[in-house]
């Protein structure tokens, strides 16, 4: 009963060795070059700071939300993939909810908007 499912257990498999390998691996046959500026924290190019230059000390909030924004709205996006496989099978059905869930999501970018979660000020 489960006969079909070996093959894809077995590439799991591989893949999971396959990546502790590397990992394991790594250190030991990677070359070591390591000097002043590879240790340092990387900032864009520019030299680091002691502390942030924006405020006393903290990180703007408007790049965790940004960041946030995009991920909820990305994940959200990922779920209209699979109705556009399966859209002939799924019929009417199929686009009345993926119609509720575009408006839904729709709902959602509009509420932030007005907010202001998307303002750079």
């Amino acid at each position: 009963m489960l006969q079909p499912y070996v093959p894809l257990v077995l590439m799991f498999a591989l893949a999971a060795a396959f990546a502790v390998f590397s990992v394991a691996v790594a250190p030991f046959v990677g070359p070591r070059r390591d000097n002043r500026a590879k240790l340092d924290a990387y900032e864009c190019g520019i030299e680091p700071s002691p502390q942030p230059v924006v405020g006393s000390g903290r990180m703007p909030v408007a790049y965790y939300l940004t960041a946030m924004l995009f991920i909820l709205f990305d994940i959200e996006m990922v779920f209209l993939y699979p109705f556009a496989v399966s859209a002939d099978a799924l019929g009417l059905f199929g686009l009345v909810e993926i119609a509720l869930f575009i408006i839904t999501v729709g709902f959602a970018y509009a509420y932030v908007w007005r907010r202001g979660g998307l303002d750079w000020n």
